[in-house]
């Protein structure tokens, strides 16, 4: 009998060992790390196995990569980088998010300071002569903020006249956007770094807007209630896409495959409701993904 009672006692703690050992609780959670099989020598091959990722963000936009009260950054962009991560087999606390400016986002990709970068990303001809995207995941339009007392500014139309500002962020598309509609762009357009820097050159009167995608001054003002307003409607189209190395296509295409599974299971509204889709943004139907 005693014999038994031991028996038992060592097949439970036996079980319980290999339920640990297998991952317990947290098994089929999705946010832990896993083997998976990738083609040997790729990409995805050499971050499942390194069990860590680095990934270029914004940190200063509302609802797509704002650096919060967290310490961590918080949007859409980093659900999205959440949902590509969690393909390759590892933990989401495993991702290292690097602050990546506008003017920087083609060096991190170059220079293999990061594997990926999403942030609010806008594919165009020109940066493909240095990186590649994936997506695009989103599409996105640029616009105007301005204080919610400002009459007078309804569109880019009223900088032609030459006596407004205009504040966007170095390296960006919205940055080169507005030189068309301005009369001076040397003395019109106001570059920062970030749009942070703009808000608050809005907020002193150093300039009398801001402009960039829709989404982000929706951002501000939802952030701001009652402090600022959009002028006008969209007067551009930007397809957000994630930026990788030039000659990885086979990275491309496992998040290409990844976003299509995305928009199919959910997780790709999921990752909008809980972000930028609290702004009032409308998401639009799911973007058909590049494949060039």
């Amino acid at each position: 009998m005693r014999f038994t009672r031991v028996a038992v006692v060592a097949t439970a703690a036996a079980l319980t060992f290999g339920m640990t050992a297998c991952g317990g609780k947290d098994s089929g959670s999705g946010d832990t790390g896993s083997t998976k099989s990738f083609a040997a020598g790729s990409t995805m091959e050499k971050l499942n196995k390194a069990q860590s990722i680095k990934v270029g963000t914004k940190f200063d936009q509302p609802g797509f990569g704002l650096k919060g009260l967290s310490g961590k950054p918080e949007g859409f962009d980093v659900e999205v980088a959440k949902i590509i991560v969690k393909e390759l087999g590892i933990p989401t606390d495993k991702i290292e998010f690097v602050e990546t400016p506008s003017k920087v986002r083609e060096d991190v990709i170059v220079n293999g300071n990061v594997d990926f970068v999403v942030a609010t990303y806008t594919i165009n001809d020109k940066r493909k002569e240095r990186i590649a995207f994936a997506g695009p995941y989103y599409e996105a339009g640029q616009n105007i903020l301005v204080k919610a007392d400002e009459a007078t500014i309804t569109g880019p139309d009223a900088f032609k006249a030459g006596d407004k500002k205009v504040c966007s962020v170095t390296g960006s598309t919205p940055a080169e956007n507005i030189k068309t509609y301005v009369k001076d762009v040397a003395t019109q357009v106001v570059l920062f770094d970030t749009y942070d820097k703009c808000i608050s050159a809005l907020d002193g009167g150093q300039v009398n807007a801001v402009t960039t995608d829709n989404v982000i001054l929706l951002g501000y003002v939802a952030k701001n209630e009652g402090k600022y307003k959009l002028a006008g409607d969209n007067f551009t189209k930007e397809p957000y896409g994630i930026g990788v190395k030039i000659d990885d296509k086979d990275f491309r295409s496992f998040i290409n495959d990844t976003l299509e599974k995305a928009y199919k299971d959910g997780s790709w509204k999921k990752a909008w409701d809980d972000t930028a889709g609290k702004f009032g943004a409308d998401l639009g139907s799911a973007p058909a993904v590049n494949r060039y």
